[in-house]
């Protein structure tokens, strides 16, 4: 058995980060499992015995949010446990790294501290480490000292960092990460009060309602804040937290910040390509469709008041005679000006290849809707010189009004109107007025 003292290594390290009471690693020969390297309160040494990581199906993670919840388990002094296989592609005995800790957590928490532990520690490198301590202990500290550089930029790089909060004073610990996300210089003085005023308004509010209720039900939260920090950039942080409760009373927050930003921003980029027509930067089809089935969505529903679909005349004629790219310029410029006319509008869409819709909120009323009609015609028919070409444009419009019959009904009575535009001439406007409801 290892020295039960705690390590000054990189297992006390990731015992300090996750803020557990023991980090072991085990390596399975045969039919026995031995602990080559331990770090923490010894009494935990039982429950990592009596959980080999075979019990794990397929060598997945094993997570026991709290021991005392597990039927005919003993688990003595450990209430929180888990076991994380640790592969390092080699034909060597595997290892498995075991986190213990008197205090249970919530299921959410327990797999929180499950993605993190395998997020930064870098498996190979400790399988190395823990070969290397066995067979070349002249090497040990100095193999120590690299895997604890390697081990911080690692944490550095995730943006990860560990805070607690004493709830009798408030007063605040944090990690290097968590002053690196606020950009605060390290070790710089910290309270709670000043710390929240890095909250935009709405976060906070998020964050002060999570707390709360944690702390009312002793358990754990989650969220995801936008915070300025002291340099005044925008982040965004997932915040992670679990309350340590001393005869039911809560007495300590503790958990993890992780800066989120690059993925809010990709999530950002993501849905807007989803929901934006890339040429003119309005909203698409789909987006438009998904604002229509809330307009179906029963006792939810999102009523409109109007639909305007508009088709500009000739554009066929437009990219026979003078090419595509003026085609295209001619629905950038359509789009742009259709825009400035409807900013009252719920949503302008570009639904197909020369056509678009416009949808009005409830409160539009019907003369303001056939107003919008006309100067949509007169605004798109003015002249547009491109290139020192003169191209005419002009625009169909179809209106009808919402009479609460569904918006397949309204999409399809929009459709006539604007049909009865065409046939009228082009360059103006019909409107398909209500139905009224059979008694």
């Amino acid at each position: 058995m290892p020295d039960a003292a705690p390590a000054a290594g990189t297992l006390e390290r990731l015992r300090q980060l996750l803020q557990v009471d023991a980090v072991a690693v085990s390596r399975r020969q045969g039919e026995t499992v031995e602990i080559v390297d331990y770090s923490g309160d010894t009494a935990h040494l039982a429950c990592i015995a009596t959980h080999p990581i075979e019990a794990c199906p397929f060598g997945a993670p094993l997570v026991i949010a709290d021991t005392a919840r597990v039927r005919g388990l003993a688990p003595g002094r450990t209430r929180f446990y888990a076991a994380i296989p640790m592969p390092d592609g080699t034909d060597n005995p595997a290892l498995t790294l075991h986190l213990c800790d008197a205090r249970p957590r919530g299921p959410a928490m327990a797999h929180r501290l499950e993605a993190m532990a395998i997020e930064v520690t870098s498996r190979a490198t400790i399988g190395r480490m823990l070969r290397q301590r066995a067979h070349e202990r002249g090497r040990h500290e100095a193999e120590l000292r690299a895997q604890n550089e390697r081990f911080e930029r690692a944490s550095e790089t995730a943006s990860i960092g560990i805070w607690e909060c004493e709830l009798s004073d408030e007063s605040l610990t944090w990690t290097s990460g968590v002053y690196d996300i606020f950009e605060i210089p390290r070790g710089a003085p910290i309270d709670r009060e000043s710390t929240l005023q890095r909250y935009t308004a709405e976060s906070r509010a998020a964050m002060a309602a999570a707390r709360a209720r944690a702390i009312a039900q002793c358990g754990d939260f989650s969220v995801e804040v936008e915070i300025v920090t002291l340099q005044g950039r925008q982040r965004w942080m997932r915040i992670t937290g679990t309350v340590e409760a001393r005869d039911g009373k809560a007495v300590r927050i503790f958990g993890m910040k992780q800066d989120i930003t690059e993925q809010r921003l990709l999530a950002d980029r993501t849905r807007y390509l989803a929901e934006t027509d890339v040429m003119t930067g309005l909203a698409n089809r789909s987006r438009f469709q998904a604002r229509l089935d809330l307009a179906d969505a029963g006792h939810n529903r999102q009523p409109l008041s109007a639909m305007l679909l508009v088709d500009l005349d000739g554009f066929k004629q437009i990219n026979d005679n003078h090419g595509h790219v003026q085609g295209d310029r001619c629905l950038i410029e359509a789009a742009q000006r259709l825009s400035s006319c409807c900013q009252g509008a719920e949503l302008v869409a570009r639904i197909g290849g020369d056509e678009f819709a416009v949808l009005l909120g409830p409160d539009t009323a019907p003369d303001a809707a056939q107003a919008l009609a006309a100067q949509i015609v007169e605004t798109i028919g003015r002249p547009l010189v491109s290139d020192g070409q003169l191209l005419a444009l002009s625009a169909s419009v179809g209106l009808a009004h919402d009479d609460g019959l569904g918006a397949d009904d309204l999409l399809r009575r929009a459709d006539m109107a604007l049909y009865a535009a065409k046939a009228a001439g082009r360059n103006t406007s019909r409107v398909h007025g209500p139905r009224v409801r059979s008694a």
